[in-house]
């Protein structure tokens, strides 16, 4: 039966309903999420062209150390949302609880290494002194809440596997509201300067912490044990995840890297790639909150059984998400000029960046489709096929290209551009080709996590 056919089916109406009682608050969560980022792009913004720089490089190094943190959380919405709908309680409490301890381990060692090697790491990059020496002690401060954002991504998994996605939602309502008042209180109000946007974020992200794990302790029902196996398991599933977030932060570095090598205009263009990357993270969160909602749409049909159910709930999702991200992706490039001008003031940036919305904007749609599909595969466990098809599309497409066509052939920042989109078609042809395959249904029932 098509697709058209499955979404008329009264049958599928619930899992219609299921999906979208997941989605929507992802959706709004990832809004959350951009609305912050934009926030301290503005205020980088108001405090010139290479604190903007400056803040990019700080938050790629940032998002590089919270990759574990990812792969944790791929790992553990598998395997506690399949637990959390198969009846088995006392493996479910063991599941939430090792998941908990191992990221708060994790947390606390990533936190210590980014404030003891923060000016190592940051001294790697090809890019000014002046734009290091600001890009160092931002990354240091936040290094600080490492801990808690391990803790706040952990809990956010867990609750969204177990049907407390709501809860999550007011969580990081909460965090996004409180960080761009004290954004804009600490960089314009205070000493701290802009620096002051990284103080703001561990503030909020501590707070958020503590409300979720009293959200999340309460799904324990009984004294529960530290389960090796389960360790196991989410390593299992999630380190492809993680692997697949390193190759990705490593390409957007290698991008940055890239642009640096550019004779003409180097540290605009690296700061319109930022914006652009910003202005774009208003239609990639969306389409990556419907694959985390995709995970756990299809890891829950997968706990109870259904077959059939799991691959069109999948299907399901992707179909919405898909809609949404044609909208805002229209939406954004009617309002491009509004937008941009509002994050920068320097022609050569607002030019630069335009050129990136414009260009990068045409293949969202097939972006998301791609990425959807991703989720409800990772939902079941089939992360390794992920990481290679992904992986290979950054490494051996995106990145090969953009410095042939860039550099070597000196076409400008505008090859990066479309360099990036070929990689997301051919991504999102190979994922489809993955998920229609069905392979991925029968193994994911062949291994379900236990605690033996």
């Amino acid at each position: 039966m098509k697709l058209l056919d499955k979404l008329k089916d009264k049958r599928f109406r619930p899992i219609m309903a299921e999906s979208w009682s997941v989605c929507w608050p992802m959706a709004l969560i990832m809004f959350f999420e951009f609305l912050t980022g934009i926030a301290d792009v503005y205020i980088a913004g108001k405090f010139g062209k290479e604190a903007q720089a400056a803040y990019g490089i700080a938050f790629q190094v940032y998002f590089a150390f919270i990759i574990i943190a990812m792969a944790l959380n791929v790992g553990t919405v598998s395997v506690v949302a399949r637990l959390f709908t198969s009846g088995r309680k006392e493996e479910f409490n063991d599941a939430v609880n090792t998941s908990l301890i191992t990221a708060g381990v994790a947390g606390l060692l990533c936190a210590g290494a980014g404030v003891l090697l923060a000016r190592s790491i940051i001294g790697i990059f090809n890019v000014p002194d002046a734009i290091k020496a600001v890009a160092a002690p931002l990354f240091m401060i936040y290094s600080l809440g490492l801990l808690f954002e391990y803790m706040l991504m952990n809990t956010n998994a867990v609750m969204r596997a177990c049907d407390m996605i709501k809860k999550s939602l007011v969580t990081m309502t909460v965090i996004c509201l409180l960080n761009i008042i004290l954004n804009f209180v600490f960089a314009f109000h205070t000493p701290l300067g802009l620096r002051g946007i990284a103080v703001a974020t561990v503030i909020s992200l501590f707070l958020g912490s503590i409300i979720n794990l009293v959200h999340t302790r309460k799904l324990i029902t009984r004294m529960t044990r530290f389960s090796v196996s389960f360790l196991r398991n989410i390593i299992d599933i999630g380190w492809p995840s993680g692997l697949l977030s390193l190759l990705w932060q490593m390409g957007a570095m290698v991008l940055f890297y890239i642009l640096s090598l550019l004779p003409v205009n180097s540290i605009e263009t690296i700061a319109a790639f930022t914006n652009g990357l910003k202005i774009e993270s208003m239609i990639f969160l969306p389409a990556f909150a419907f694959n985390m909602a995709n995970a756990v749409v299809v890891g829950n049909l997968l706990g109870k059984g259904d077959k059939e159910d799991a691959f069109y709930g999948g299907l399901i999702t992707a179909v919405m998400g898909v809609g949404i991200v044609i909208i805002i992706t229209a939406l954004t490039l009617l309002n491009a000029r509004t937008i941009v001008s509002a994050l920068s003031d320097n022609r050569t940036v607002i030019y630069e960046c335009l050129r990136y919305i414009y260009i990068a904007l045409l293949f969202e749609p097939l972006m998301a489709w791609g990425v959807i599909l991703g989720g409800g595969l990772n939902g079941a466990g089939d992360t390794k096929r992920v990481m290679i098809i992904v992986g290979s599309c950054i490494w051996l497409i995106r990145i090969p290209l953009s410095y042939l066509l860039a550099v070597h052939f000196r076409l400008g920042p505008v090859a990066v551009w479309w360099s990036m989109n070929f990689s997301m078609l051919i991504q999102s042809i190979l994922m489809s080709r993955r998920y229609f395959g069905r392979r991925w249904i029968s193994r994911a029932l062949e291994s379900v996590p236990t605690s033996a």
